[in-house]
């Protein structure tokens, strides 16, 4: 079995069923002098795929994983023993190279190599609402700020083409830079450098946003891409995300070493929230629930979790003149007080493991 990955890190990705190729692959990689991690089908490879720095398919789940389509953008190299896999399966499910073992086991070799299995990369958090109007947007760029305060390098995604732009929560709507109309048609992988450099940003934030104009399905290669080159250029990658979950959605909650659901402490507010809460546990495996105030049927953030089956992050209770600020263009937790920036720094805490140093 893989040895634990240190947060932070990844392993490469085998998916593969066939005992005899998984045998040569895990020997390879030994001497390589790297780990893997390993799934028999694209049912386990789901929750690890996009989160991969490589994946290695055997020509055995090559049908498979097309079928359970798996989302493209990712470093995907089909292989197989004896005759060669065919190029056919290979487009279709984005492979970048066709390999044949025992003739390309040098190239593997080097490949694995390089330092794939032991480069660091930002932490993926993301956050949805339970219904709508929940607050997920002010918290994702809530965290965002608080993170980037705090000397962490940090990537704010809007993944909502109908939310009208993440980038008014920070009053950055007049700054240039590069919207998503300009990155829908990004393939494979983006230049970390480049896409840092051409992004709105200040200091240590920089966002991906949608603009004001006519709203456009989000592909999830363009999400894979971004995350991508956000997890080789950022400490923290913080993503919001709708509450109807579309391919570029599943492609970021797959990517996510955490997911925050925003559900107001009311009645109707937790029933929605379950039925969000089902759908988001298919492609995240860390899910926990962010319970925000007033409670006018005195509904405790405990029984709200507990509704909606999932642990319990934090409570958010009224905070004066938040909604006044956003409105004049302040970001929200810019001043580093309140309820909602201590939230936000357990929360970054937790998921660098208790407040561990951000990457150098």
């Amino acid at each position: 079995m893989p040895a634990p990955v240190r947060p932070g890190f990844r392993l490469p990705l085998v998916v593969t069923a066939d005992a005899d190729l998984l045998d040569e692959l895990l020997r390879i990689a030994a001497a390589a002098g790297t780990e893997v991690d390993v799934a028999a089908d694209p049912a386990g490879a789901r929750p690890r795929w996009s989160r991969a720095p490589l994946v290695l398919v055997g020509q055995d789940q090559a049908a498979p994983c097309l079928r359970a389509r798996l989302p493209r953008g990712r470093q995907v190299v089909l292989v197989g023993r004896g005759p060669a896999p065919g190029w056919e399966l290979a487009e279709p499910l984005g492979a970048e190279y066709v390999l044949q073992l025992p003739e390309a086991e040098q190239w593997l070799l080097r490949r694995l190599g390089v330092g794939s299995a032991a480069t660091a990369d930002g932490r993926v958090v993301t956050v949805l609402g339970g219904r709508g109007g929940a607050g997920a947007s002010v918290l994702a760029g809530a965290l965002a700020v608080t993170a980037a305060r705090d000397g962490r390098r940090t990537l704010l995604v809007d993944a909502d083409p109908f939310g009208g732009g993440l980038d008014l929560i920070l009053g950055w709507e007049t700054l240039d830079g590069l919207r998503w109309p300009g990155l829908t048609a990004a393939e494979g992988r983006l230049d970390p450098p480049a896409l840092v450099r051409s992004l709105p940003g200040r200091g240590d934030l920089v966002m991906i946003s949608f603009d004001r104009g006519e709203p456009l399905p989000l592909p999830a290669a363009a999400m894979a891409a971004a995350l991508d080159a956000g997890r080789r250029a950022r400490d923290l990658i913080v993503v919001d995300l709708p509450r109807s979950l579309d391919d570029a959605a599943v492609a970021a909650l797959q990517a996510a070493d955490h997911t925050l659901l925003v559900v107001p402490a009311e009645l109707r507010a937790a029933a929605a929230a379950a039925q969000v809460a089902k759908a988001v546990a298919l492609h995240c495996a860390a899910v926990s629930v962010v319970v925000r105030g007033p409670a006018p049927g005195n509904l405790s953030a405990a029984e709200v979790a507990r509704s909606v089956c999932l642990p319990l992050a934090g409570l958010l209770p009224p905070e004066p003149g938040l909604v006044r600020g956003l409105e004049h263009g302040s970001a929200p937790a810019s001043a580093g007080r309140g309820p909602l920036a201590d939230l936000c720094r357990r929360v970054i805490a937790d998921l660098f493991g208790n407040g561990g140093e951000a990457a150098a």
